[in-house]
């Protein structure tokens, strides 16, 4: 079973200088969505180290947003900051970051910058999504477009789940093992959930006790898969994304969830 890298960079060679020299804010393998003070967007503005950040930060009403890691990028703590990535802290009110990208801080410290640096709970868990939304709010001033961000969510949410109780064969929730970032994706099927993994390498003896759940369906992580996890035991893996695209959109990702676990599920 191959194991899960995370290459934690380090970015001390790089100079303050070479990052307020370097041009603009990014180059075309950057998602940007946004500029630096003066780009003449409203609010405040915000860096984010990836899309999946940057659809929290749309969602709570950030129009000025610069997003570090390309959409491209398939596994995010791998990337390689450049100095102009330095260059764009170095302007942002905001930098927003997860704890499972390390390379966070050592951007806002190596451009010293004096954006505020704020961690980000990434799971789109609804429940989650929509307190992350709502706190982000509050520091950008943005409340308003937060509430009604987050109306339309749970409205969209709330058809999803119920379309897909419909899917369940049967008329009954399979059950599935998800690995942790993908266990959103069952509540939103609303089916039952016997296990987890990751997201480090799952040992021979997890797997063992994953295989004596019997699962219908396995719900991997795209973004940090291992590969097939229970090869032996029937079940039907399915890979489930947790980012968003370069529109910063978060409603995609649950419709795509929807659409993968429904055809999933035989519907």
């Amino acid at each position: 079973m191959a194991r899960i890298r995370v290459r934690f960079i380090s970015l001390l060679a790089l100079s303050v200088g070479l990052a307020l020299t370097a041009t603009g804010c990014g180059d075309d393998s950057s998602d940007d969505k946004g500029g630096g003070k003066g780009s003449g967007k409203k609010g405040p503005a915000v860096v984010v180290t990836t899309t999946w950040e940057g659809a929290f930060a749309k969602a709570a009403g950030a129009e000025n947003i610069k997003v570090i890691v390309p959409s491209s990028v398939q596994h995010a703590p791998d990337y390689d900051p450049k100095p102009s990535d330095l260059a764009a802290v170095a302007d942002a009110d905001f930098v927003l970051y997860a704890p499972f990208e390390p390379y966070a801080k050592k951007i806002k410290d190596a451009a010293g910058s004096k954006a505020r640096l704020v961690e980000v709970g990434l799971d789109n868990d609804a429940d989650n999504v929509t307190a992350e939304v709502t706190r982000l709010a509050d520091l950008f001033g943005t409340q308003t477009a937060a509430t009604t961000w987050n109306a339309a969510f749970r409205t969209e949410y709330d058809t999803l789940r119920n379309d897909l109780k419909g899917a369940w064969p049967g008329g009954k929730a399979p059950a599935v093992v998800a690995q942790v970032f993908s266990v959103w994706a069952a509540k939103l099927a609303g089916v039952e959930v016997r296990g987890t993994y990751g997201p480090e390498a799952v040992a021979a003896s997890q797997l063992s006790d994953l295989a004596k759940k019997a699962p219908a369906l396995v719900l991997d992580n795209a973004h940090m898969t291992t590969g097939k996890v229970l090869p032996d035991s029937g079940a039907r893996q399915v890979e489930i994304v947790n980012y968003p695209g370069k529109d910063l959109d978060l409603l995609p990702v649950y419709r795509d969830a929807a659409s993968t676990l429904r055809k999933a599920m035989g519907g």
